[in-house]
């Protein structure tokens, strides 16, 4: 019987890389509206934001300013973990090692507020709120507790911890009223703040990254055992699997992704490479290299892929790496 695929697809051709951090990428995303931009966190405790449109495959010569970057933003005193940007693109929020929320200025490159209250570095962070409220941040930390800032007062104390996990939390995502959060205990918990209710998925293994589907109803959940998972959220059971012999996840946090208007999962792998699945039918579709220089040597740290994103408006992805560098993938203007 032969299964059947979306036949969504995906652009498998780099069309730029955007270098500078001296250590690997831990953080990437998008920024909102237009995603004109791209912003990384690194090992090196910089923020930086590019545009991909400016920056090519060429190589830069020793010293010169990477191509594409636009601005760095300084303020973290240990590596930056994760970004999350607000819907008007004027501010976004980090955090890293260092323990703190830092909310930024874009434009101004400016620290506008540092919340300060977890008890371990800080893994996670997202916005909540719709586009017209916008005024609150999420984040999760190594401390297993979840914090909600309020950007609109000066009050330095977080509106609401949320303490169910066991152990670190290392991802989280939101949806709505809902949060995604998933943790090192092995367990994904969805928090409905509208009704004040809380549902747990118990996945089994270290839960390292999550990514609801668009219409919210179910998400999917990369793990330490090399398996990504596509979890319906009503009644908590596996819809789907993804595994290849070619996709190793048992060491590091590997930000996944769903792609093609959610016909598609894409993971790094720590090997170097990336994994392109058909959701329907769990098949691998592609297997690409981050950077084909992977291939020749042996894993290590700056193999590892740490997370994958795609734009939301442009047939065009991302996957940021432990060398300290981004392939941006797309069309090349003759594709």
């Amino acid at each position: 019987m032969t299964q059947q695929t979306t036949g969504r697809t995906l652009p498998v051709t780099p069309v730029a890389i955007l270098s500078g951090p001296n250590g690997p990428v831990h953080a990437l995303t998008y920024s909102s509206a237009e995603a004109q931009y791209i912003l990384t966190g690194s090992s090196d405790r910089l923020i930086r934001l590019y545009n991909p449109a400016k920056a090519s495959l060429e190589p830069q010569p020793p010293g010169a300013r990477p191509a594409g970057l636009i601005q760095t933003y300084a303020g973290h005193a240990h590596e930056v973990l994760d970004i999350a940007v607000s819907y008007d693109n004027a501010r976004f929020a980090s955090v890293g090692g260092d323990k703190n929320v830092i909310l930024w200025d874009v434009a101004q490159a400016t620290v506008l507020r540092r919340w300060e209250g977890h008890g371990g570095r800080c893994n996670a962070v997202a916005w909540a709120g719709s586009e017209d409220e916008g005024g609150v941040i999420i984040s999760g930390s190594f401390d297993a507790t979840v914090k909600m800032w309020d950007t609109k007062s000066n009050n330095s104390k977080p509106l609401m911890t949320l303490s169910d996990a066991k152990d670190s939390i290392s991802c989280l995502a939101v949806v709505d009223a809902e949060i995604f959060v998933g943790s090192v205990d092995g367990r994904v918990r969805v928090y409905d703040i509208r009704m004040g209710k809380t549902s747990t998925d118990v996945i089994g293994n270290s839960v390292t990254s999550i990514t609801p589907t668009r219409k919210g109803d179910a998400y999917l959940v990369s793990t330490l055992d090399s398996t990504l998972l596509l979890i319906d959220k009503s009644s908590g059971k596996m819809l789907q699997s993804f595994t290849s012999p070619k996709f190793s996840n048992t060491s590091y946090r590997l930000r996944s992704a769903l792609a093609a208007n959610d016909s598609l999962v894409v993971s790094g792998s720590e090997d170097g490479r990336i994994i392109v699945w058909d959701i329907l039918a769990g098949v691998v579709m592609h297997e690409l290299w981050h950077d084909e220089r992977f291939q020749d040597g042996p894993a290590s740290k700056k193999s590892v892929v740490s997370g994958v994103q795609e734009c939301p408006v442009r047939d065009e992805w991302c996957s940021a790496a432990g060398d300290g560098t981004v392939v941006v993938w797309g069309n090349r203007p003759e594709d």
